[in-house]
């Protein structure tokens, strides 16, 4: 009877955690792992586009929503690497952040 109770009593705070831990806005080890495969596709899509600078644009994935920074040369560059990201399975939504490198000074 004794090691039931413990058994009940062991459920029932795991229960508690778990609850609690779902509201603490912190993501599952399942979103993590879906926003850093989500990340790498991107990252992928824009390796194989000859038009966006991988190295130039910096992606950064929080569930499911892809967020973009860096500088881009270009107007169309900053659009295609939205329109890239946005092509993903998984994005939810994309945040273009990219900002166009400034006039250089002669």
């Amino acid at each position: 009877m004794r090691l039931a109770r413990s058994f009940l009593a062991a459920a029932m705070l795991t229960a508690a955690v778990a609850a609690g831990a779902a509201d603490t806005g912190r993501e599952t080890t399942g979103q993590t792992i879906d926003d850093a495969t989500i990340t790498t596709k991107v990252k992928s899509a824009f390796v194989k586009d000859p038009v966006v600078s991988a190295l130039g644009v910096k992606v950064e994935t929080y569930r499911g929503t892809v967020q973009l920074g860096g500088f881009a040369d270009s107007q169309a560059e900053i659009k295609r690497a939205e329109t890239l990201a946005r092509s993903v399975p998984g994005v939810a939504d994309v945040k273009n952040d990219i900002q166009l490198k400034p006039a250089k000074r002669e």
